[in-house]
This record gives C-alpha cells, structure tokens and sequence, in this order.
C-alpha cells in the first residue's frame, strides 16, 4: 500500500531563464557551506520580544529595530555604532554584530564575551552589571538574577559576582572528578551541569566521579611527538562513573551533598528547584534505565524527603525535561512523560497526587512553549496534526479543551508573549521558504512580517516527492522522500543514492523547507542521482513504540523498514536499481555499513562516515538503553556485530573517521578494517586528522568533496 503526493519545491520562472539565462548548478563548496549562509531564506535576525511589552525587536542591518505589535509603528533603538563607541569608553572590545544582546528586562539588553558579561540599558545607552571572569572559563551560566556567574575550569566549579573576586565551589585536584559539567554523555536531555535557585542564593551542581573509567587512548599529533590525550569512555557492560549533586549557598559557602543513595550507578537528571528554594527535584534512574524515581530532596540539609511518583517500562524509560511549576500554585507542577505510549503533559501536586493528564491522542509533545498570565492555558508545540510538521496548540488547564493555533501546514517555530497576548510563528513547508507572521494568542492572525523568496530561483533545482510506505507489519507508516535530477526525464534511468541516519532522536523527513533535506542532496540531484531518504523504525517524534521498536535488535527493523523503501524504488520506472548507493554518519554510518553487507546484492556502493561497528564498544548510557548490557544479550551484540559480515561485501565501500573522534571512538572503524584484512576483503578508508565524530568547518568541503568523487567513480 503506496500514497504518495508530488510537491515541486522550487518553481523556476520561465522569464527569470530568459533574463538570467541557463539556470546555475551549485559549487561544491556552495552545497556544503551554503544553505545556512548563501542560500538561507531570509529571516529577521535575532527576533524577540521586548519583555514587558508589546514590542518586538529584530536586527537589521547594523540596528535593532523595534515594532509595536499593536499599533505596527517601528524605530531604530540601537545601532551597532553606538553600542561599539559605548565599549570603547569602557575599554571591551568592538562587537561584529548586534547579535549578541538578548533582552533580560524591558530596558536592559546582556551581552557575554569569553571573559566578561554585561549589560546595556538602551533607554540610558549605558553598561551596567560588568562581570569578570577568566577567559578560560567554559560553562558559564548567570544567575536568574543575574548578579552572578557560575563558571568551570578544567575540573573545577567557581562562582563571580560584580563585586568580588572569583569564590572556587570545588578544588578537586583529581582530575578524574569533574565539577560543574554536564554528566551521562548528555544523555536524558542534560546539557549543562549547574543550577542556580530561583533568586540565586544557592547553586546546584553535578558533580561526576569518573576516576574509575576506563581511559581511551586518543593521540594528539600536534605535537612534535604525539602525545597521549586520552578521554573517560565507559563501554557498555563496564564500570560508568557516578555523580552526585552538590548545593552551594551563596551566603554560608558551604556545599551540602544531597542524598541520593544507592547503588552509585544510577542517573541523575531533570534536576529542578521548588520555587520556595527548599528543595530539589530529581529523576533517578537506574543503570538498567527501565525504572524511574522522581524523588524530592532538602536543599538545605540533603536529606531524601519523599518519591512523588516512579515510572516503569520493560524496555527502558527516558524522562527528557525538567518539572514546569504553576506560578499560583506553587504546589502544582507539569511533568512530561511518554508513558502512554506518546510524549505528553501530566499535572502534578507536589505531594505525588497525579491531578489530570493534560494532554492527549496520538501525537508528541515536543516542547511546553509557555503558560498565560492567568495560568489557563498552557501552550505547546505537537506533531498531533502530523509526524512530518510542527505546530503551535493551546490547552485549557481546567477543562482540557484543546485547540491547534497554527492552521498552515509546515513546520513552525513561535515565540510566545503571553503578557502582550501574541505571538510570532516563524514557519516554512516544501513549498515555503520562510513565513513570518505575527498572531493574537488565540491564534487570529495580525499580518504577515515576512515572506522569503526562494533563494534558489537562479538555480538548476531538482524536484521532490513526498512518500508514505508501509512498513513490513502490515501497519505502520513510513516516511520518505525522493529527490529526483534535474531536467529529469522518466523514460531514463538514473542512479540512487539512499542517505540514511536511522537512529533515536533524529527525524530527516520533515514538511521544511527543502523536506529535511541537506544542500549537498540537490547537489547530487544536480549531478543526474535520485537522492532518497526515509525514516525507520527507531528514529524520533513518532511513538514511544516507534522508537523503541530497536530495543535488544539493533539494525533489524531498520534495516527491514530501509528495505521497504528499496521495494519502492524499484518499481519506479527511472530507476536504475543495478546502482544504487548508501551513505549515512554515525548511526547512519552503522546503517550504511550494515546495508553493504548484511542486503549486498542491492547497494553497489557505500560511503559510512563514524560508524558504530560493534555496540559492546560504544558507550554506557546510549548502548545499554537500546541493547541492555553485553552479558544481558549476547545474542543481540553478535547479529549487530558487522565484524561478523564482512566476508558478504560485494560493492565498494568508503569507511570515514576522525582521528579523536571520543563519541564512536576509532576502534570501531580499526576493528573493522582489521576483519577486513584478516579475511582478504577489499575496503576503503579515511581518516580526518584533528577531527572528532564528524568533520566540521572548511574542511566539511574536502570531506563532502569525497563522498561525491566515491559515488562518481563507482556508482
């Protein structure tokens, strides 16, 4: 069972070709670097609102403007010029750009270099609240406050205000505990390690006891002689590290370490303070990550209070958001879970008394966007209305009464101001470059403040097809594209290229501007190749059961579903299916290798940038959620251990890897060229020197430039 619906992305006009003449093909170094720069749709720049009214600002050119939403009349607030001459006087460097200012109040705009942060009241064009730190300092995070800064140094954790000198919150000369940083390899949403209380009197940190890990052995060539430069890295099915949580009070300087017991393995996330400052809310999860805890804790003495509530699953459990209080009920709060089988809101008391499942149906939550004034209704962004979009909903807290605000069909982005009743929703669809428009918060449009032009009008572009399959189970939708070659011509035949990821936490198909699709894909198109992708079992924002389809069986029903879109494929007519190619990273580099391996008779070449070769060397808290621990399912290990297929390669197929690479480490890549060897298979391989998991910057351009000459000569 096929649906499919043709959307032609970009319209070439017929009198831009006589004016223009032929319609341009892209550089490679355009395709790489381009579409975030070049061929980027027009936007407004660095677009907010003015807090505390109902004006917005956005940058234009050297100004930051500001409109009233209301009454639509705009002024210039601040030019570059200005803002430059007053750091001179102050003696800071000039800035680029205005970029940098965010709005922290309604006059006061901060702005952070590597080693001071300010601020600069625009209605007195002058800099307030100057605070210094070091310029080594990493992890700054200000105070909600902001009086303060919290910053790390190598291992240690150090606070600065305005007024004083730097106060160290740790000095652990051990360099194996880590303070202040983000803890389990930024898995179950952390991406910082420190938090401050709501008006900033104490500080809650992690602190990560890696001493016992396991060191990898990176090298840094740097050097005359190259030198050791090795990294913790906990392997699935080895000793991980442990973490506990300090609290810094601002007044004493003491830390009190909360307790959060036994066994030292476990996962501590979601961190969150009670908005009366006594205590500390934490997901605990253990190491098997099928059991949740959501335990309270004192803030001021440590102690474990209470477990509000625990969460279950028999394949794992992955809480990704800290709690969200109610501002007229301190002991109200919303919590995301997707134990309904999507991710959803539940409301909360905070002595563990589950009030109401605030959102429903199938669909995810993918962010709380915000709460009104008068707290009755919380507004969200879902995929409800479909899995390809984004849109903006509101929920009435009491009633339930649900109703979707963003009625064009796309993918959108909004920021909200609840205090001035509107909001900006930001959007793009295959057929949209970029919308910008302004709304009520009841959703009743205002007018439009931007509409992009195609940036590619000049360009020779292919056109893209929208596809929904049916997966092997008889029922579950599969989304895909097909990117087809210029000047195409069905009674041809044209050769594939399936670029594929694959993996958790990651969508590629989208109703976005170019459907999801990176530059360097219209490239190829440009160069005569179908360019196709499709999201599998095991990728994001579909279902719980989706994702977790993978569990225990990593590489099976992906594969099966990338197959389904190889079916499809071959019965398009221009397809010639005796060329077709595979190329993915990381996750997609495991899927990309175990395409040419494990289906050798389809893929004819193969290009895998940082691939997971064998999961019992990746790491702890990734690798044992999908697959359990090596010794737990061995069986598992063995059938995605694409060491053991290598004597089915038939095509030609390209291993990439950065040499420092400390997320798939190159053991992955050595091992696998080491069976290669070993069983006198024919393999390509490149390293990029100084590289870590992909290949960033200028040299993404060489590596690009690669992949493409691979499938040139060979496909």
């Amino acid at each position: 069972m096929i649906r499919r619906f043709s959307l032609l992305v970009f319209v070439l006009f017929v009198s831009n070709t006589f004016l223009s003449g032929q319609p341009k093909n892209f550089t490679i170094t355009q395709a790489v670097l381009g579409q975030n720069s070049d061929f980027a749709p027009e936007r407004l720049t660095g677009l907010a609102w003015r807090p505390s009214t109902k004006s917005y600002t956005y940058i234009q050119d050297k100004d930051l403007l500001q409109v009233d939403a209301q009454k639509g009349a705009s002024a210039a607030i601040l030019s570059l010029d200005k803002f430059n001459e007053n750091l001179k006087q102050k003696g800071i460097l000039e800035a680029r750009s205005l970029r940098q200012l965010i709005w922290v109040d309604n006059t006061k705009l901060s702005y952070i270099t590597d080693s001071l942060y300010m601020e600069y009241d625009v209605e007195k064009a002058a800099i307030l609240n100057i605070i210094n730190f070091d310029e080594n300092a990493q992890n700054q995070d200000l105070d909600p406050l902001r009086k303060r800064i919290a910053y790390t140094l190598d291992n240690n954790l150090f606070v600065v205000s305005e007024t004083s000198t730097p106060v160290a919150v740790t000095s652990d000369k051990n360099k194996g505990i880590v303070n202040g940083q983000s803890v389990h390899r930024n898995e179950f949403g952390i991406e910082k390690g420190t938090f401050w209380s709501p008006t900033g009197k104490s500080l809650a940190f992690y602190r990560m006891d890696e001493s016992m890990v396991t060191d990898y052995p990176l090298v840094n060539i740097d050097e005359r002689i190259a030198q050791a430069d090795p990294v913790k890295y906990p392997m699935a099915g080895m000793k991980s590290h442990e973490v506990t949580v300090g609290v810094f009070s601002m007044e004493t300087t003491n830390t009190v370490w909360l307790k959060t017991g036994e066994p030292k393995e476990q996962y501590l996330t979601n961190i969150a303070w009670s908005p009366d400052e006594q205590s500390i809310y934490i997901a605990v999860i253990n190491r098997e990550q099928n059991h949740m805890w959501f335990n309270q804790y004192s803030a001021i003495t440590g102690e474990f209070i209470k477990t509000l509530f625990e969460e279950k699953h028999e394949k794992y459990v992955e809480p990704q958001n800290p709690m969200v209080f109610l501002k007229s009920k301190s002991d109200h709060f919303l919590w995301q879970s997707q134990r309904d089988g999507y991710n959803h809101v539940y409301l909360y008391k905070t002595d563990g008394t589950l009030v109401k499942q605030v959102t429903k149906g199938e669909g995810m939550v993918t962010e709380i966007i915000g709460i009104d004034a008068r707290e009755q209704f919380m507004y969200f962004m879902s995929t409800k209305q479909s899995p390809l979009e984004s849109h903006l909903y509101r929920v009435d807290l009491k009633t339930g009464d649900e109703r979707r605000l963003t009625l064009a069909a796309g993918t959108h982005r909004v920021l909200l101001n609840t205090e001035a009743g509107f909001f900006i929703d930001t959007w793009s669809s295959t057929t949209v470059p970029s919308r910008v428009e302004l709304y009520q918060q009841n959703g009743k449009f205002v007018k439009q403040l931007l509409a992009a032009k195609n940036p590619y009008n000049d360009y020779s572009m292919g056109s893209l097809d929208m596809v929904t399959l049916t997966a092997n189970d008889g029922k579950t939708s599969l989304y895909g594209r097909v990117i087809k070659p210029t000047d195409f011509d069905s009674t041809k035949k044209y050769p594939v290229i399936v670029y594929v990821y694959g993996g958790p936490h990651t969508q590629l198909v989208k109703n976005s501007w170019l459907g999801g699709a990176r530059l360097w894909e219209y490239f190829m198109a440009q160069k005569g190749y179908v360019m196709f992708t499709i999201d599998n079992r095991g990728s994001s924002n579909r279902s719980l059961e989706f994702e977790n389809a993978i569990h225990r069986n990593i590489g099976v029903n992906e594969l099966a579903d990338q197959l389904t879109g190889i079916e499809y494929l071959k019965g398009l007519s221009y397809v010639d299916t005796a060329r077709i190619g595979v190329h993915g990273w990381s996750y997609g580099g495991f899927m990309t290798v175990s395409m040419m391996l494990k289906v050798s008779k389809i893929f004819k070449v193969g290009v895998a940038g940082g691939p997971v070769i064998d999961w019992s060397l990746y790491e702890v808290m990734y690798g044992e959620r999908y697959m359990d621990t090596p010794e737990e399912n061995p069986e598992g290990y063995s059938n995605s251990n694409l060491k053991n297929y290598v004597k089915n390669l038939k095509g030609k197929l390209l291993i990439i890897h950065g040499d420092i690479d400390a997320t798939v480490v190159p053991q992955h890549s050595f091992g696998f060229l080491h069976e290669c060897v070993k069983q006198g298979v024919q393999v390509d391989f490149f390293m990029y020197p100084r590289h870590e998991h992909n290949v960033r910057g200028r040299d993404r351009v060489h590596l690009m430039q690669k992949v493409t000459n691979y499938f040139d000569d060979y496909l």
